[in-house]
């Protein structure tokens, strides 16, 4: 099984099949036939997904990154940028997904850079808000690594604006959230030139 494979454990089987019922129900309450062929095993892949896309909220972001945290005279700016995430909008439970930009300025510690990524993936694998997840992993970082500075810049495509709403397709929304270091307007730029 590959690292980042996920698998509804068997402790969590009750909880499946209890939302594979209610979106049963959801199916029969829009008009479907739910004993169809194409829908008899909807509801338990959709309550297998919905559990996966949430399963953020069994992981402990910051204890992710004290498991490789190293001690290191480094004092520049480490950039992880492009990291791709999925996320579910929590107004309408409908995707967001994009990149996740994160740079800090150690401190006397480091992290594994993998690390990083891990943690937008935590916090991305629950229902979430931009500005939110923004402010999540930035506040991760700041409290566990104490580092000079964090920076996090997310830009992502909203599902809840193309599909329903205003339906504009092309649309990008940002948000960037920042501490210590980044306060100074010369380092957010050096940060914003180098994701480029």
């Amino acid at each position: 099984m590959r690292d980042n494979e996920f698998t509804v454990l068997p402790e969590q089987m009750a909880v499946t099949d209890q939302i594979a019922h209610h979106y049963k129900e959801i199916l029969r309450l829009l008009g479907e036939d739910v004993e169809r062929e194409g829908l008899v095993k909807t509801p338990h892949r959709v309550a297998k997904a919905f559990q996966f896309m949430t399963s953020g909220y069994q992981k402990d972001a910051e204890e992710v990154l004290r498991s490789a945290m190293f001690h290191e005279d480094y004092r520049q700016m480490v950039i992880v940028k492009d990291i791709e995430f999925y996320s579910m909008c929590e107004h309408h439970m409908l995707p967001f997904y994009g990149k996740a930009h994160v740079a800090y300025i150690p401190n006397g510690h480091i992290t594994g850079l993998s690390k990083i990524a891990r943690v937008v993936d935590i916090y991305s694998h629950r229902l979430q808000l931009q500005e939110r997840l923004t402010m999540q992993i930035k506040d991760c970082i700041q409290n566990t690594l104490n580092p000079l500075g964090v920076m996090v810049v997310i830009e992502a495509q909203h599902m809840c604006m193309q599909m329903r709403g205003v339906q504009k397709l092309n649309s990008i929304t940002t948000t960037s959230d920042f501490t210590g270091a980044f306060n100074t307007a010369k380092t957010r730029e050096e940060f914003i030139n180098l994701i480029r």
